[in-house]
């Protein structure tokens, strides 16, 4: 039920019951107060004359309007559309989220998606009612609701920190979005103690809950994480995961954990803080916390092998990564392994080619750069020397800026330069970019598990087969992907009623063959996806 698509009728039914589903998917400016509110706000519903609905709340501010203060529209989850549309508005929004304008400004951006700086602004305004300047700067005022709220930081560092050019700036954005100035938002959100924000931290430590609509499978996640933990880079529990991450300003550490109230909370501590917004977006990205889940779930619904799915697990995730070259590196060294033995295998690059650093609970290790990985893998990489000479290259590739790879690609044009890449195929090429750029529509119908759990759930389980049936439930294969990937779980999978069910759960104990990729390695089906 995502909101694209919706008519001015159909949102105004969603803001007359405060469907708190739709927060973050669009905002309601209302003319006679001059304020914008999430779809949920509880204050009495506008009359339909006075009402305009806008993308996003950067257009809102465009238009003169500010955040009401009693629903605090920024502090919503970000909407899912983002990673559904593939098109350059939504490259663009994945990419400020990540703070490409910070660090590289309009020119950056514009350059990574191909267009002039004047052209994408005419694009954006066009598709969001907001040019990227602006769209970044709602951004940064998001980033300074955080810190004020977050941490003891004085108003000028956090100024500063969430990317303003002076305190003056700083000042009047937070008044103009937010009615107030920075620190009596600070006090207010103190004293309304809202859940989502946290008591003060020390300097360089932030703890906030992560919002997110509908049902989570955090348990399934925390599982999935915990598999594939890499020691030293990446610690788990049953209700927690954290790792080291590599920022702009220096190495960062974070961990998403379950509180006794049930809500996901994010700690972290970095080495400058004007690296926390993408910190919080790549931790959201990691555990999929923009998804509708309430949409995914009724689509897939809709088709009765997946109802018993669904049911079981309402509110799949489907992991993110948190860094795109470490998830091709890790996609590339279980291909041919299971899930055990390339974490083994990555534990060992990790302990040799791996930064260390300290003060960072848990962990003590940075993955290893890609060009450490290009200079000194061939000492530590083992198994075939193809596909240790195809690692080495992929490395060196992303090292040298001729192969590019972010949650801002699109996806066709990253499918085939990953394709390009020797001894990359088509899982590997396909499972990153479902991974890296949050893609909602993939399959990978050449999976073993993917086809165990097909079988197991009713549904033709060979390759050809299972791709023509998954259309059906676009544009969310990647979802169906995560139910059948959980449905081959020991302790999820019904147990298996057909012959066909039993053997293709078989084929996961036994070496499965792929064509030969690029540049000649042949692999086996990979594993490194099984939970």
């Amino acid at each position: 039920m995502s909101s694209p698509g919706l008519s001015f009728d159909e949102r105004y039914r969603v803001i007359e019951s405060r469907d708190t589903r739709f927060d973050g998917q669009f905002v309601t400016a209302v003319r006679s107060t001059g304020i914008y509110c999430r779809p949920s706000c509880p204050a009495r519903t506008p009359k339909p004359s006075n009402v305009t609905f806008y993308a996003t709340s950067a257009a809102a501010h465009e238009a003169g309007y500010r955040a009401c203060k009693r629903c605090l529209p920024e502090a919503a989850p970000g909407s899912p559309e983002w990673n559904l549309r593939g098109d350059t508005a939504g490259r663009a929004m994945r990419l400020i989220a990540d703070g490409v304008v910070e660090r590289e400004g309009v020119p950056g951006l514009a350059a990574r998606l191909g267009y002039s700086p004047r052209h994408l602004t005419r694009l954006l305004t066009t598709e969001l009612g907001a040019g990227p300047l602006a769209l970044s700067r709602a951004h940064r005022a998001h980033t300074a609701r955080m810190l004020l709220v977050g941490t003891e930081l004085p108003a000028a560092d956090v100024a500063f920190s969430a990317g303003f050019a002076s305190v003056r700036q700083f000042n009047e954005t937070i008044r103009e979005v937010f009615g107030m100035p920075p620190l009596e938002l600070r006090a207010r959100r103190r004293r309304a103690g809202r859940a989502g924000e946290a008591a003060p931290q020390p300097v360089g430590a932030i703890d906030l809950v992560l919002p997110h609509r509908g049902p989570l499978d955090a348990a399934g996640l925390f599982a999935w994480m915990g598999a594939r933990a890499v020691p030293g880079v990446e610690r788990a529990a049953p209700t927690a995961f954290a790792r080291t991450l590599r920022l702009e300003g220096g190495p960062a550490w974070f961990e998403i954990r379950l509180d006794e109230m049930g809500r996901l909370r994010l700690r972290a501590r970095i080495t400058h803080l004007g690296d926390l917004s993408t910190l919080v977006t790549r931790a959201r990205r990691l555990f999929d916390l923009d998804a509708d889940p309430i949409a995914v779930d009724d689509a897939l619904s809709r088709h009765a092998p997946l109802v018993p799915l669904v049911a079981g697990v309402p509110g799949i995730r489907v992991p993110g990564a948190a860094d795109p070259h470490e998830m091709l590196v890790r996609a590339m060294v279980g291909q041919q392994i299971t899930v055990s033995a390339a974490r083994r295998a990555l534990t060992v690059l990790a302990d040799a080619l791996g930064e260390r650093v300290d003060g960072f609970e848990g962990a003590h290790l940075l993955f290893p750069t890609m060009a450490s990985i290009a200079e000194r893998g061939h000492e530590v990489l083992r198994g075939p020397a193809a596909r240790t000479t195809a690692l080495i290259g992929v490395a060196t590739a992303l090292a040298d800026g001729s192969l590019r790879l972010g949650a801002g690609d699109d996806g066709t044009e990253q499918r085939a330069a990953l394709l390009a890449m020797p001894g990359i195929g088509p899982w590997t090429a396909d499972y990153v970019r479902m991974r890296v750029t949050g893609d909602p529509d993939v399959v990978l119908p050449g999976d073993v598990a993917v086809r165990a759990g097909a079988a197991a759930a009713g549904i033709p389980s060979d390759s050809a087969s299972l791709t023509e049936w998954a259309t059906r439930t676009a544009p969310w294969r990647s979802y169906l992907t995560a139910h059948l990937w959980r449905a081959v779980h020991p302790r999820a999978a019904p147990a298996p009623r057909s012959r066909a069910a039993r053997g293709a759960l078989r084929e996961l104990g036994r070496p499965q063959r792929t064509p030969a990729l690029a540049g000649g390695v042949k692999t086996h089906t990979p594993k490194e996806n099984l939970t």
